[in-house]
Parts: structure tokens; C-alpha cells; sequence
């Protein structure tokens, strides 16, 4: 018997890169939703290129997400953006880069696919690179709504027991390149944490 190719309806598009519109899409989290969109993605990448957007979707890590077309000409450069480059305090740049490294680390030792961080490791990885204090609540305080920002962005999610996933997604944003080029980075960000200068800013599209 002929099996009979699925037809994807306008509903189940629309059902996708609406989805989309609102984040991430991961395939552990939304494992349905995902399929439709690895099955659907040249009709999502038709209709986003309308708006000036395009999906990247790595299957391997499980998840995609939108992106902004190249600003190849005038009037894109002067469009609305609906995927925007935010401008990230010092803090919240130097927690993701040391999320990015650790996940590098965690990634070549092989076994567990899921790097789990509690809030004491975190504020551990930071301590060294933030400045001396002897308000330790303070540094915890300043800790925590940064982890707090990194969740709202999409690059770690809360679970049950208090502690942070740290997301894949984070991979695409800081890429290979830049971890080569982290270890130099990671000392700039100490030589800052040293001095008492105006928090520099790090931009990233989110």
C-alpha cells in the first residue's frame, strides 16, 4: 500500500512561527512542535523572509530560533527589527561567557548531555572575575539577578530542585571563534573587575 505523504496545513505554520516569535524552540521541551518545524522549515523560511527574518534550526542540539536577515542595503538597514540587538551589562556578558566555557568543558568529557549548575557553582565560577567585597549577600544579590537576566534571555532555565540548566542554545551566540579567543577575554573581564571603571557593554542579537 502507497503511503500518503502528511499535509501540513496553514494552521500548523501559522501554530509554528508564532512559537517562534516568542523564543527558542527546543525539542526536549516541545518535542511535537519541533518535528513540525524541522518538516516545515522551507515554508517558515518563504514567509520570514517577508519580514526580514530567517530560522536557524540545529537538529543535532535540538532547537532553532529566528534570526535577523543581513542588513544588505539602505532600507533594511532603516526596517524595524523584530530580532534585536540588545546592548548586555558587563556582569550578564561575563556570566554567559563562563557558562559558554564550562559547556565547552562539560561537552569533552563525553557522558551526561544535559550541564546542570547549581547557584553556589555559579557564584563561584564568578567570584574571582567580580570586584573584592566584603558584603558577601551583595555579591550574591548581584549573582543571582544576573543568572536572573541569562534565564530571561533563554540561556538557562530554572529546574525543580533550585538549580540551572544551562541551555545549548547559548552555543549559537558565542561562537567558536570567540571561545578561542576566551581565555584573553576572561583576563580583560579580571583586569575590569580590578579596576573601578564604567562597566563596559557586550551586543548580541536575542
Amino acid at each position: 500500500m502507497t503511503t500518503q505523504p502528511t499535509v501540513r496545513t496553514d494552521s500548523e505554520l501559522s501554530h509554528v512561527v508564532t512559537a517562534l516569535m516568542k523564543g527558542v524552540v527546543y525539542r526536549d521541551t516541545h518535542a511535537q512542535l519541533f518535528a513540525d518545524l524541522v518538516t516545515l522549515v522551507p515554508q517558515i523560511r518563504d514567509y520570514l523572509a517577508t519580514i526580514a527574518l530567517t530560522v536557524v534550526v540545529d537538529e543535532s542540539e535540538g532547537y532553532a530560533y529566528l534570526q535577523a536577515l543581513p542588513e544588505d542595503d539602505e532600507e533594511r538597514d532603516t526596517a524595524l527589527r523584530l530580532v534585536a540587538r540588545r546592548s548586555l551589562p558587563f556582569d550578564v556578558s561575563l556570566l554567559l561567557a563562563l557558562l559558554r566555557k564550562r559547556l565547552a568543558q562539560f561537552d569533552s568529557e563525553g557522558g551526561e548531555t544535559r550541564l546542570i549548575l547549581s547557584r553556589d557553582e555559579i557564584v563561584e565560577m564568578l567570584r574571582v572575575f567580580l570586584p573584592s567585597s566584603s558584603n558577601d549577600v551583595r555579591t550574591v544579590s548581584k549573582v543571582e539577578a544576573n543568572i536572573h537576566r541569562a534565564v530571561e534571555l533563554g540561556f538557562l532555565r530554572a529546574v525543580p530542585d533550585g538549580s540551572y540548566e544551562v541551555r545549548r542554545i547559548l552555543k549559537a551566540f558565542v561562537d567558536a571563534q570567540w571561545l578561542a579567543e576566551l581565555d584573553a577575554r576572561l583576563a580583560e573581564y579580571a583586569a575590569h573587575a580590578a579596576s573601578s571603571g564604567t562597566p563596559t557593554h557586550s551586543e548580541m542579537d536575542s
